[in-house]
Parts: C-alpha cells; structure tokens; sequence
C-alpha cells in the first residue's frame, strides 16, 4: 500500500520547522539566588537577523550569553528549559552537553573589539586549531573565506603575519566577526558590536550582517532601535528579564501589540 502523500498543511509544517535555527522553550537563569530571566520562549529563524532589544538591565545580553553558555565561566550560576539548537534538537543548556561543543557551534561578538595580541592569520585560526583541524592547505582556505565574509580580506591580505593589534577599532571587529565564523558556526552571536565604533564603521559592520545571513543566522543585541529596525528582521523586546513581545520587526516597531513595547519604542520609558 503507497503511503499516502503530505497534505499541503503538512508541507508548510515542514517548511516552517525548515526555517528555524533555534527554539527557545520556557529558559529561566539564575546569578546565584537572583533569578535574571523568567520564562523565555521564542523561535530563532534560519538565515535571518534577530534583534534583541530593552533597558539597559532588562536581560537581553544575558539571555544572548546563554545561547554559549559563556555564563558557565562564572559560579552559581543554573538554568531551567532549553535552547534547541535545530535540525538536531541539541539543548544548549543541559548540563550533558560540553560547553566547548557549544562555543563551536555558537559563535560570540563582543561590545568592544578583542583580538587575540598573535597576528591577523593566528587569530581567525584560532577556533579552527581547537576544532582540531591541523591541515595548512584547510586553514588557508578557510581564514581567507572568514575574511572575506568579514569583508576585510581586500585590506589584510598582504599583512596576515602582522598583529591584529594595528588595526583600526573596525578593522578589529570585522576581525573578530572573521574569528567567529571560520569554524563555520550554525548561529552567530553579536553583543552591541557598534556601540564602540564611530558611524563610518557602524555602517560597514551593518552592511557585512547583511551578507552574513547568507551563511549563518544572527542573533544581535542592541541599545540602538533604528538599527534593530534596519538591520533586523525579527525583533524581541524585553524587559526586568521578561520577554514582552516578539515578532516580525517591521510589525514589532509599527504596531507593537503590547502597549510598554509601544512606550519603549516611543521613548515613554526606557
């Protein structure tokens, strides 16, 4: 007997679950005793720019961190739910699951630019060595394809062996942008990249996310909304570590459903 075939309601289940990188399911995260995140559900979608936005204290960089578990560093500190990452359904945040792992498969942007004090080459390698690859033909390739997807191949190519520490403030945080993506990770992490750099900079690095999806999917904290609202294509909005509304992030800043996104979105508060 043939089995019989999907109904087109079952396609578009299909392709909706196809379109998502991560699944966000009931997360709560304590510092010690002081709960920071209270009940966080939210879909990350694939190849898409997702914006994270708030008061300063709300939560949204400490939900960010979560995703690479970069929170383990510290004592006391526990999480609750889950963090899928899709297709494999990998929670990020069970204590079973090695937070090396995680590093790998989540790549980490910081607010000011830190590049390791080696050279342009050594730092966009440095994750590939730890992803155990040895090979020099393999890693040649792939640090010039990091850099180019950072867009700062052009400007590096005849200075690979020089320190990472002579570059410009944007220059080094492309470079970090290219030392996160080498190890091809499946979500990219990026914690208010521009809030250090002058507006020249701010442009180039908005228009390199552009590209980016492409590749990889991006999940961005900023303080900025007109750069939520350009850059991103979904938008969270959260506030004292509860996420007050999410959605399509044209919606989210023209007709926000809950009236204290429309305050903060208006400047009420905030």
């Amino acid at each position: 007997m043939n089995a019989q075939a999907p109904t087109p309601a079952q396609f578009g289940q299909a392709a909706e679950a196809a379109n998502v990188r991560a699944r966000v399911k009931d997360l709560k995260f304590w510092y010690g005793k002081f709960q920071a995140l209270h009940d966080i559900s939210m879909e990350i979608r694939n190849q898409r720019v997702t914006a994270i936005i708030g008061p300063s204290g709300c939560g949204k960089s400490t939900l960010l961190r979560c995703f690479n578990r970069i929170h383990d560093l510290y004592p006391g500190v526990r999480y609750e739910g889950a963090i899928e990452l899709e297709p494999d359904k990998l929670n990020l945040v069970s204590r079973s699951v090695d937070p090396i792992l995680v590093r790998l498969l989540v790549g980490m942007v910081f607010q000011k630019p830190n590049p390791f004090p080696k050279s342009i080459y050594e730092n966009v390698a440095a994750g590939l060595y730890v992803r155990g690859i040895r090979n020099k033909g393999e890693i040649d390739g792939r640090v010039e394809h990091a850099l180019q997807q950072a867009a700062l191949w052009n400007e590096v190519k005849d200075r690979l062996n020089k320190s990472a520490l002579e570059l410009s403030g944007g220059q080094q945080q492309r470079l970090c942008i290219a030392r996160a993506l080498a190890p091809e990770p499946k979500l990219l992490l990026l914690d208010e990249p521009t809030s250090a750099l002058d507006p020249i900079a701010t442009a180039k690095i908005e228009e390199l996310i552009d590209g980016l999806v492409e590749d990889v999917t991006v999940l961005i904290v900023t303080h900025n909304m007109a750069q939520a609202a350009r850059i991103s294509h979904h938008t969270a909005f959260m506030h004292l570590g509860k996420l007050i509304e999410f959605g399509e992030t044209q919606q989210v800043f023209t007709n926000p459903r809950v009236p204290q996104t429309q305050d903060y979105i208006t400047g009420r508060f905030g």
